[in-house]
């Protein structure tokens, strides 16, 4: 299946000069997610992951994708101040400033093997801030699953250390 065909190209949002790549399409369609599925399971063995951790917002809809394929749990890394109880939150910096994610308290136990999934990789910022986040809390990185890479960014160079996966590279 060639998911370029499903992801659509939306020039000029959020803001003037960018091409957003939109995948939804692909949520509506079952066979395209049964597609994305299988390709991340052709690329990570079950042995090497515990729990899937979703990135917000639309990252939480692949790892509960792979999360149901595996027979594993989801876990969320969102924004600050958006989780219930306790919480580890990590700061990092973005093109203009400053974001802080976090992750409930507890939610990992240490040593569980972790993979990572988002919708797109950019610029790596929040990827790399979240397999810190995940760290700090105990978990163990064992790899990154994105839909979209957007290779011109080179936001891989700060994940490359982890095992990576992208399904489509613009």
């Amino acid at each position: 299946m060639n998911l370029k065909e499903k992801i659509l190209e939306i020039p000029n949002f959020p803001k003037k000069g960018i091409l957003f790549r939109d995948f939804s399409p692909i949520l509506k369609d079952p066979s395209a997610l049964s597609f994305i599925a299988d390709e991340f399971e052709k690329y990570f063995h079950p042995k090497d992951v515990d729990l899937f951790a979703g990135i917000e917002a639309r990252g939480f809809l692949l790892a509960c994708v792979l999360a149901s394929r595996y027979n594993k749990g989801m876990v969320m890394v969102r924004k600050a101040g958006k989780l219930p109880g306790k919480t580890t939150k990590l700061s990092y910096k973005i093109e203009y400033g400053q974001d802080t994610i976090e992750m409930q308290k507890d939610i990992i136990d240490k040593g569980q093997k972790i993979i990572i999934c988002d919708d797109l990789l950019a610029t790596g910022g929040t990827a790399k801030a979240s397999a810190k986040l995940i760290e700090k809390v105990g978990g163990k990185v064992t790899g990154f699953a994105f839909i979209i890479e957007l290779t011109e960014l080179n936001g891989i160079k700060g994940i490359s250390q982890y095992n990576c996966k992208s399904l489509v590279r613009y």
